[in-house]
């Protein structure tokens, strides 16, 4: 009997590693700063320190979010834009997807 709970226990774990890593978004955190890529889509959204970041458009240096209903900018380049208590800044812009990094 232990060793068919362990297969069944083997098998959830797999197919849960599968749909985490079928999955488009991505977020990779450290202490205090996470960085972010989002698929081009719209409305592709993630949670990141406790706030809901939403894609809302992009053109090759800029992007625009919408971080807890207040729409903001990234501009490649460009300082940190800081919203309820955290800064976002752009990494990059593909034609695919969008990378920025969130710090407390």
């Amino acid at each position: 009997m232990p060793r068919r709970r362990i297969a069944a226990a083997l098998a959830s774990a797999a197919i849960g590693l599968t749909l985490l890593t079928g999955c488009s978004d991505d977020v990779s955190c450290g202490l205090d700063q996470c960085t972010v890529t989002v698929q081009r889509e719209t409305n592709a959204s993630v949670s990141v320190l406790g706030v809901e970041a939403k894609f809302v458009s992009a053109d090759e240096n800029t992007v625009t979010l919408d971080v807890g209903g207040e729409q903001i900018q990234l501009t490649k380049g460009q300082q940190a834009v800081e919203v309820g208590g955290l800064s976002f800044t752009l990494s990059s812009v593909t034609q695919d997807a969008v990378q920025f990094e969130v710090a407390r």
